[in-house]
C-alpha cells in the first residue's frame, strides 16, 4: 500500500506523459492560432493596401497620396537655391522621414502579397521601389536624391482612389481597345515608315545637298516633321517640285493622323462595358473584377471575399 497523499511510482511516468502530451497540445494551439492571426493580418493588410472600395483602404490611399505630393513638393523646393539656403535642412529632414515612410509601406505591400517577387516585378512595385532608392543612393552618389521626383509616378494611383466603378470600367474599356487595336495600329505604322523612306528618298533625290537635304536620313526626318504638321522650318524645299512633293506630304499627313484614332475608337466602341470594383487578385495583382465575380479573370486563382 503506498503512504497517503504519495502517488505510486508506477504512476508517475504516465503523469509526465499526460503533462508533456498537454503541453504539446498547447504550443501547437498557439502556434495555429499565431499562425491564423498572421493570415488574418495579412489579409487585412492586403484589402487596406490594395483595394480602395473600403473606408479603410480610401484613407489609407489618401494619406499615401498626400504624402507622395509633400515629397515631391519637398524635392522640387530642394532644387530652388533660395529655399535651401533657409530650409536646407528641414527640406532634407523632411525628404528621410517620407523615405522611411514609403520604405515601411512598400515591405508591407510585400508581406501582404502571396507572391512578393510577382509585386516586386509589377509596373507600380518597380515604382514604390525606384520612389525609395535614390535617398539610399545619395549615401553613395551625392544628388542622386534629385531623382526622387520619380514619386511623382505614384500619383497614379489617385485613380484608385476616386475612380468608383465608372472610373474602372473607362479605364478597361480603353484598355481592351488598345489591346484589340494594337495589330492594327502595327500595320499601320510599318506602312507609315515605308511611306516616310520613299518621300525622304524622293525629297533626296529632288532637293540635293545644295538645299539642306545632305542626306537620305536627313530627309526622312523632314518628311516626318512635315507629314505630322509640325513644320519646324529648319528644312524648307527651294525647287518648285519639291515643294510640290512638300504640299503632297501636308495633305497626305492629315488623312494618316485621322487613321489610328479611327481604328482605336471603334475598338472603343465594340468593347464592353461591365461595373468593377478595385477587388484584386492576390495571386496575379490583378484589378478590375465585377462585384460578383469569385475567380480572377487572368489566371483563375480564387479571389478572396469582399470586406
Amino acid at each position: 500500500m503506498a503512504a497517503a497523499g504519495f502517488e505510486p511510482l508506477t504512476a508517475l511516468p504516465r503523469a509526465a506523459h499526460r503533462r508533456l502530451t498537454i503541453i504539446q497540445y498547447n504550443r501547437r494551439h498557439e502556434n495555429g492560432t499565431i499562425a491564423v492571426s498572421y493570415q488574418s493580418l495579412r489579409r487585412r493588410l492586403r484589402i487596406i493596401i490594395f483595394e480602395a472600395d473600403t473606408p479603410a483602404g480610401k484613407a489609407f490611399d489618401v494619406t499615401l497620396l498626400g504624402a507622395i505630393v509633400l515629397s515631391v513638393i519637398a524635392v522640387m523646393l530642394e532644387s530652388v537655391t533660395s529655399v535651401t539656403l533657409r530650409f536646407g535642412e528641414e527640406l532634407r529632414i523632411a525628404e528621410w522621414i517620407f523615405t522611411v515612410l514609403f520604405t515601411v509601406e512598400y515591405g508591407l505591400r510585400l508581406m501582404c502579397v502571396e507572391q512578393p517577387s510577382r509585386y516586386a516585378r509589377s509596373f507600380f512595385g518597380i515604382v514604390d521601389l525606384l520612389a525609395i532608392l535614390p535617398s539610399y543612393l545619395s549615401l553613395v552618389i551625392p544628388g542622386s536624391q534629385s531623382l526622387l521626383v520619380i514619386r511623382a509616378l505614384r500619383l497614379l494611383r489617385i485613380f484608385r482612389i476616386f475612380k468608383l466603378a465608372r472610373f474602372l470600367s473607362e479605364a478597361n474599356v480603353l484598355l481592351t481597345a488598345l489591346r484589340s487595336s494594337s495589330r492594327k495600329v502595327a500595320v499601320f505604322l510599318g506602312t507609315v515608315l515605308v511611306l516616310v523612306a520613299i518621300l525622304g528618298s524622293a525629297m533626296y533625290l529632288i532637293e540635293g545637298e545644295e538645299h539642306g537635304f545632305d542626306n537620305i536620313p536627313l530627309a526622312m526626318y523632314w518628311a516626318v516633321v512635315t507629314m505630322t504638321t509640325v513644320g519646324y522650318g529648319d528644312m524648307i524645299p527651294q525647287t518648285p517640285l519639291g515643294r510640290l512633293l512638300s504640299t503632297l506630304v501636308m495633305i497626305i499627313g492629315y488623312g494618316i493622323i485621322a487613321i489610328p484614332t479611327g481604328i482605336v475608337t471603334s475598338e472603343i466602341i465594340q468593347a464592353g462595358r461591365k461595373p468593377v470594383t478595385t477587388r484584386h487578385c492576390p495571386n496575379c495583382l490583378t484589378e478590375g473584377h465585377e462585384m460578383d465575380a469569385r475567380y480572377c479573370k487572368d489566371c483563375a486563382n480564387r479571389l478572396p471575399k469582399s470586406a
